[in-house]
């Protein structure tokens, strides 16, 4: 079960990636080209909102079957986990970090709905989910990504 979680969290986060950065190129085009905000530029940004979700509820489970996750066993203690580079990355600094993450793009989401102007609207998506994605980036473990 926790490699076919692993796995899945793992290629997902493919998805995730390169919808975030869809997102953002299209809220810095939209705001260099100074188009008119359309149903397009919605739907590409709520299929970033809506696969990033999944995300985190991928990734919620995984915390919970992960043999990395130490929080829940009685014989390593807390100090051990936040000295142990591997698992203070899992335990506590990826997950809080993609948290975030999945934070910035719902609020600037709803944010930019509420925007009336195609101008605020882009900024206001670029600004967010550009903030998301450098927060996903820094915290991805690449080195077991690409294992």
């Amino acid at each position: 079960m926790y490699t076919t979680i692993r796995n899945l969290h793992s290629y997902w986060a493919y998805l995730v990636v390169a919808m975030i950065i869809i997102s953002v190129v299209n809220g810095l085009i939209g705001l260099i080209a100074k188009r008119h905000y359309n149903n397009n530029d919605l739907r590409i940004s709520l299929f970033t909102l809506i696969v990033t979700h999944i995300q985190l509820a991928i990734g919620i489970i995984l915390f919970f079957v992960s043999p990395l996750v130490k929080w829940f066993s009685s014989d390593v203690k807390v100090s051990e986990i936040m000295q142990n580079d591997t698992f203070r990355m899992f335990n506590l600094e990826h997950p809080l970090l993609m948290i975030i993450a999945v934070i910035l793009i719902t609020v600037g989401f709803s944010k930019h709905k509420k925007r009336l102007s195609s101008k605020s609207k882009f900024r206001t998506i670029f600004i967010f989910y550009l903030l998301a994605l450098l927060a996903v980036l820094l915290m991805i473990p690449w080195d077991i990504w690409w294992n």
